[in-house]
């Protein structure tokens, strides 16, 4: 590798440097100075534009260039264009490694989500990317499988800065061996430390109001199929399922309750363990809408139709939500929004570690589409 060396600020390559080896036809070197007319030697790279010479060229502001080439959407259309031209053709090339050496930032986001085919996160990182993008920040997506190996080769990047910051979608807070406050935030989830902040839902008050909204249609024999026991939003859901019913004074009937893992097969075999039980149900309320679909699925199989014979509500108003036959009923939660403020809350820590952590809580509302109706007394 050639040597190189930092003159006045400008780091020289060693080929660039004013005084060159050549070597002599019998082998030996010589040296000689390069004077005011020659050339750089074939092959080396003239030096590069720096943005003061860009601005001055533009007759603009070094701080204005600097916008239009970071923050595009935030200088005008003929300032931009104009910048650009300029440019173009003076042929500058901005130098992002620098930068980043100056700011002590890799401009980096890792955004760590359990499971990339659960469409539910799609939103969440579409609102995450809209974020980072208009702060100048890209994002790095990393699928965890829940695995604990896997959460934590992303946080090394953190304390190999490699990335900035992390926002985990996951209850789990992966381990940062740096000090101070840890660039951090959790969104969707609930994580216990305190100095973590987060942006969720209220999910017991979600879910007692999707199983109040079945109550008042006349339905008081109203199954459950939980989410993984492991994921304090799934126990929030399910502790709202138990108030709502203890409210309209029906008991918790156990043989009514199954677990899943949010996957449509989950919400399948829900249902089918259901039935084998015997004990009749006139509407069933989901952890979620994958396990809603395949719940919906079953019943069919069954010769049991929704909403006719069995209601059916779900959480998270997924896209698909709506294009089921009939559409879903489910709790809406804000996912680009979660995303949105996940991210608006990660920057704010990264720009001013003082800032105090936070625990913000959207509304999710209910959504009703065609897979409820009011008991149908034929099932009693």
């Amino acid at each position: 590798m050639l040597a190189a060396r930092k003159t006045g600020g400008i780091v020289l390559n060693a080929k660039a440097i004013s005084e060159v080896e050549r070597v002599s036809a019998d082998g030996s070197k010589r040296k000689r100075q390069r004077g005011k007319g020659d050339h750089p030697a074939a092959g080396t790279p003239a030096r590069g534009k720096t943005v003061k010479e860009i601005a001055a060229a533009a007759n603009v502001s070094v701080a204005t260039v600097s916008r239009a080439l970071q923050r595009p959407e935030i200088v005008s259309e003929t300032t931009r264009q104009h910048i650009h031209e300029v440019v173009k053709r003076l042929g500058y090339t901005p130098n992002a490694q620098a930068r980043n050496l100056r700011t002590a930032r890799t401009r980096l986001i890792v955004a760590l989500l359990p499971d990339i085919a659960n469409p539910f996160f799609s939103e969440v990182i579409r609102g995450i990317e809209q974020v980072a993008h208009e702060s100048g920040y890209s994002v790095l997506l990393g699928e965890t499988q829940s695995s604990l190996v896997r959460e934590q080769a992303y946080a090394d990047m953190v304390a190999a800065r490699q990335a900035d910051g992390i926002i985990t979608m996951s209850p789990r807070v992966p381990a940062i061996p740096i000090q101070g406050r840890l660039p951090v935030v959790n969104a969707c989830e609930y994580v216990k430390d305190s100095q973590i902040s987060s942006v969720y839902v209220d999910n017991v008050a979600a879910a007692d109001t999707a199983v109040d909204y079945l109550v008042t249609l006349g339905h008081r024999d109203i199954a459950f199929i939980a989410g993984p026991p492991s994921s304090p939003i799934c126990v929030d859901r399910e502790l709202g399922y138990q108030r709502a019913l203890q409210r309209a004074g029906i008991a918790a009937d156990p043989a009514l309750a199954a677990v899943g893992d949010f996957s449509i097969e989950a919400g399948e075999r829900a249902i089918e363990l259901l039935l084998s039980r015997g004990q009749p149900f006139s509407a069933v309320f989901c952890s979620n809408d994958e396990m809603a679909i395949g719940a919906m699925r079953a019943l069919s199989s069954h010769g049991l139709c929704v909403p006719e014979d069995v209601s059916v509500v779900g959480f998270d108003d997924i896209r698909f939500a709506r294009y089921t036959w009939p559409a879903l009923t489910t709790i809406a939660q804000p996912k680009n929004a979660l995303g949105r403020e996940a991210t608006t809350m990660l920057i704010e820590l990264l720009n001013d570690v003082a800032v105090p952590p936070r625990k913000r809580v959207l509304s999710a509302d209910l959504v009703v589409r065609g897979s409820t109706a009011p008991r149908s007394l034929k099932r009693g």
